[in-house]
């Protein structure tokens, strides 16, 4: 009975596929067989692709909900060029005082500079118009005895007394130029020194090897350690052969 259910089965199943191959030649269609793919080299889970397409769903949303950026209007451009202008002009202001304020200072130190430079003028004027002030003043009694001897020497008549008062005013002008560091210029051993002394005249002698002071014509002074004024001599040279 099973047996003949199986047969009648079959002879329907190529019944219906009979028909169907049929319809496909009337109508012209072909199912093209399923042509069998290559598998990928890389297989994805099903628990990442879920992850990754979780994860591109959250761009999109953040991307949607950010606010568009809005472009500023002509009036708040305006208002922003504005206040930068007013910026630059209160910087500017501020850079101008303190020009004025430099200017200020360097016209008063130059002011003070240029009081300074006559002042100092005006000291220098002074100091050399006054410098000799004190030397000036110990001759005032130098002079005071010159003019008691000159009258002295009218009513003498051996000049003794006149003698003795010239040698009074010599050691008094020697006492106040020491006392100014000033001094005469002494001989030793007659040795001429180019330094300290000026050859006025020369003589040559074979008795001399090297040039020696013969005569003193003229002192010499100096001023602590500088040459004021150097001895005029006659020298005694060397004779040539």
């Amino acid at each position: 009975m099973s047996g003949k259910k199986n047969d009648k089965e079959k002879t329907e199943n190529i019944k219906t596929q009979d028909q169907a191959e049929h319809l496909q030649e009337k109508s012209g269609i072909r199912v093209k067989e399923k042509e069998s793919q290559p598998e990928p080299i890389f297989k994805v889970s099903e628990q990442e692709e879920i992850e990754y397409l979780e994860q591109e769903k959250e761009e999109k949303d953040q991307t949607c909900s950010a606010p568009p950026a809005q472009e500023p209007s002509p009036e708040e451009l305006i208002q922003k060029l504005q206040a930068e202008l007013e910026k630059k002009n209160r910087e500017l202001e501020q850079l101008k005082q303190a020009v004025e304020e430099l200017k200020e200072k360097f016209l008063r130190a130059a002011a003070e500079l240029d009081n300074v430079r006559k002042r100092t003028e005006r000291d220098k004027e002074e100091f050399f118009q006054y410098a000799l002030s004190d030397l000036l003043r110990d001759t005032l009694p130098i002079i005071d005895n010159f003019e008691r001897a000159l009258k002295s020497a009218e009513a003498e008549t051996n000049g003794q007394t006149f003698r003795e008062g010239v040698e009074l005013i010599y050691r008094m002008l020697l006492n106040l130029i020491r006392k100014y560091g000033v001094r005469p210029i002494e001989l030793q051993d007659n040795k001429f020194d180019p330094s300290l002394h000026h050859a006025l005249a020369s003589e040559e002698s074979a008795e001399v090897s090297e040039p020696q002071v013969m005569e003193e014509l003229q002192k010499g002074y100096l001023i602590h350690n500088r040459l004021l004024r150097p001895t005029m001599v006659k020298v005694i040279i060397p004779k040539k052969n």
